[in-house]
């Protein structure tokens, strides 16, 4: 009799040493095409499930499934998307992501390349990473922008599930507009980070987020600094004009709701300059809420 020992798909032991976690890159191309925006590469991989949903006027949207739970340590994950010149794009997720301890001691990767054309434009808007405790996750935003190209990124990090320490998290955001660089900001947080719960980072709070809108109407309207929140106990938020057409609003709350209520109340408001996607005939269309509910093939 023959035995078979399966390994979890997750996971695969190298020789004479441990545990190596998962490599999954998932890239999604956009591009404009008589008036609409289509979807030449759409290729998902590992825990990158990737759905097509109903077009909003010029719109293409895709919704990210997890196909599996990810990232956990060890793991090296990435997602490529690129919206060519005159295209619109909106990206979401079906559920959070939730970082977990791994078979390994390594910590995660998990690196966003995006890539935006002339008078092209991206929503990216996925649902909230949570950092579960003994997670340890390293994620890097890398973004390149043509000058007339428009963005509206939100990123939410939920630290620790509810009645659990916080994992790790260290975080980098970089964005070039037109060759020259507009943002570069590195934030970590839970165990080993000094005072990052403390009254000079996040008082207390487990939930934080940012919201990045890069338009080149701000050149000619640029909002003042703002604080959103009456109160710091339930959550605050400033927005803060960058230098270039662009403003980042950064918020911390107790819980993922009152930071998602406050970093909506900032989209809400500030998005106006964005409404226009270009080629669509009717009524102004803003960022649709999705449903994740795919188109029929």
């Amino acid at each position: 009799m023959t035995l078979t020992t399966c390994t979890h798909p997750k996971t695969a032991s190298a020789p004479d040493g441990p545990a190596v976690g998962m490599r999954a890159t998932a890239r999604i191309l956009a591009a404009a095409r008589s008036g609409t925006t289509t979807l030449p590469v759409l290729d998902g991989d590992g825990p990158f499930e990737l759905r097509r949903l109903h077009s909003h006027g010029a719109q293409a949207r895709v919704c990210i499934v997890g196909a599996m739970s990810a990232p956990l340590g060890g793991d090296r994950l990435r997602i490529e998307a690129t919206v060519q010149q005159g295209a619109a794009l909106h990206v979401t997720s079906a559920a959070a992501t939730l970082a977990l301890r791994g078979p390994t001691s390594e910590h995660a990767t998990y690196d966003v390349h995006l890539t935006v054309g002339e008078h092209a434009q991206l929503h990216w808007l996925p649902k909230p990473l949570i950092c579960a405790a003994g997670s340890d996750l390293h994620q890097t935003w890398t973004i390149d922008l043509a000058s007339t190209a428009r963005l509206v990124l939100r990123e939410e990090q939920i630290l620790g599930r509810a009645g659990e320490p916080s994992g790790h998290v260290a975080t980098r955001l970089t964005v070039r507009r037109g060759g020259r660089t507009l943002l570069d900001q590195q934030a970590a947080y839970g165990p080993g980070e000094p005072g990052w719960d403390g009254p000079a980072i996040l008082a207390g709070h487990r939930a934080t987020g940012q919201l990045l809108t890069v338009d080149p109407a701000f050149e000619e309207i640029t909002p003042d600094v703002q604080l959103l929140g009456d109160a710091p106990q339930d959550g605050q938020a400033v927005l803060t004009p960058l230098a270039g057409p662009a403003t980042l609003v950064t918020a911390a709350a107790p819980d993922s709701l009152r930071l998602r209520r406050l970093l909506g109340t900032a989209q809400n408001t500030y998005r106006q300059p964005l409404t226009d996607l270009g080629p669509v005939r009717g009524r102004d269309v803003g960022p649709p809420r999705a449903d994740c509910r795919p188109t029929r093939a």
